[in-house]
């Protein structure tokens, strides 16, 4: 009954206390029992992030005369109050959603709306109010969080009529399903499976936020080409060099977007280093982000051509390839690589 489950939520929280120093005053995050799924995990493993929850004891129950006296309650007890740190989502007229999203929260989203930038600080070092927070805060919810709140509450991904050409098991959700104790597993210590998931789903989340954050820092070196663009002499505006090789394609779109760029502006080609050859990377911007059409492909005679031969159509010597697309292509210095896309630019050549 009642009485029982309470006595065991008590003695873990007993001895989870005793295992850290006499005196110190612990913070306690409530949870469910039973059965653990994403969201509550990753929730659990977010508030940990933050200096005021590092130390939690992690106190799994349903219980309510237990989870009334914890200092923040996630995934259960009937009740959403950030005031009081209340963060359940199974209630009847629950419909909230992170801003300019449509999902409907689960207890992890509703951690993450509530203290996420604080969490993303903490993981990427990135400022709290920067622009880059605004980046990142909505890059994490749209490409890794969004859909741990869709799953644990029930929403498809595509129309129940469209069937899905292969099962996809390996998504998060279910990686933290399987560490749950299976059904005639009497021995296993519940808690610490859970605390097991935390790793899991807390690795993951960290892992994607690095890159996240690295992409940021992507975004700045070509934000620094894009501003400096017009400095290329006989390239019209219309090339970029990077200073370093790093993933360009989605932030050339955003910018140009966030500029206005009328078509005939467009970004055609960009300038890279390759990190391996010591050489140049010459590539085309394709048409829109997915695409494999090039705006404007490296002319027709030097596709499919390598080293002497390629030498032979281009204006410096020192060519490496081009690819058979003519989607992109290689030169030895930076010279000829400016030469490469300065005649492409003045080149007839459909894409």
């Amino acid at each position: 009954g009642e009485r029982p489950e309470m006595l065991r939520a008590l003695q873990r929280a007993v001895h989870m206390a005793g295992k850290r120093s006499l005196g110190s005053a612990s913070m306690k995050i409530g949870t469910h029992n039973g059965a653990f799924h994403c969201d509550e995990v990753l929730a659990c493993y977010m508030l940990r992030q933050l200096p005021e929850y590092r130390e939690a004891d992690i106190i799994r129950t349903r219980d309510k005369s237990v989870l009334d006296t914890l200092d923040i309650v996630v995934d259960v007890g009937a009740e959403y109050d950030a005031a009081r740190h209340r963060y359940d989502h199974h209630q009847r007229g629950f419909e909230h959603t992170l801003d300019g999203f449509s999902t409907k929260l689960s207890s992890a989203g509703l951690v993450y709306k509530h203290f996420g930038r604080r969490v993303l600080a903490s993981l990427a070092g990135v400022a709290e109010d920067s622009a880059d927070m605004d980046r990142l805060y909505r890059n994490v919810y749209k490409n890794f969080m969004e859909e741990v709140d869709a799953v644990d509450n029930g929403i498809s991904a595509y129309p129940e009529d469209v069937q899905p050409k292969y099962k996809t098991n390996l998504a998060l959700g279910r990686m933290v399903g399987w560490l749950n104790p299976t059904w005639d597993d009497e021995e296993s210590d519940e808690d610490g499976r859970f605390h097991e998931a935390m790793k899991v789903a807390g690795g993951a989340l960290s892992s994607y936020v690095a890159s996240a954050a690295a992409g940021l820092r992507a975004r700045e070196v070509v934000a620094r080409a894009f501003a400096r663009r017009a400095d290329l002499s006989d390239c019209a505006g219309r090339v970029l060099l990077l200073d370093s090789g790093c993933p360009w394609k989605e932030y050339v779109y955003e910018l140009e977007r966030e500029e206005g760029l009328a078509e005939d502006q467009s970004i055609l080609y960009v300038i890279y280093p390759d990190r391996t050859g010591g050489s140049f990377r010459v590539q085309c911007v394709a048409v829109s982000e997915g695409s494999f059409t090039s705006r404007r492909a490296l002319p027709e005679p030097w596709r499919g051509l390598r080293d002497s031969d390629l030498d032979t159509a281009i204006p410096v010597q020192g060519g490496v390839f081009v690819h058979a697309s003519g989607f992109i292509g290689g030169h030895r210095t930076l010279e000829g690589a400016l030469a490469m896309v300065r005649a492409a630019l003045t080149h007839e050549s459909s894409p």
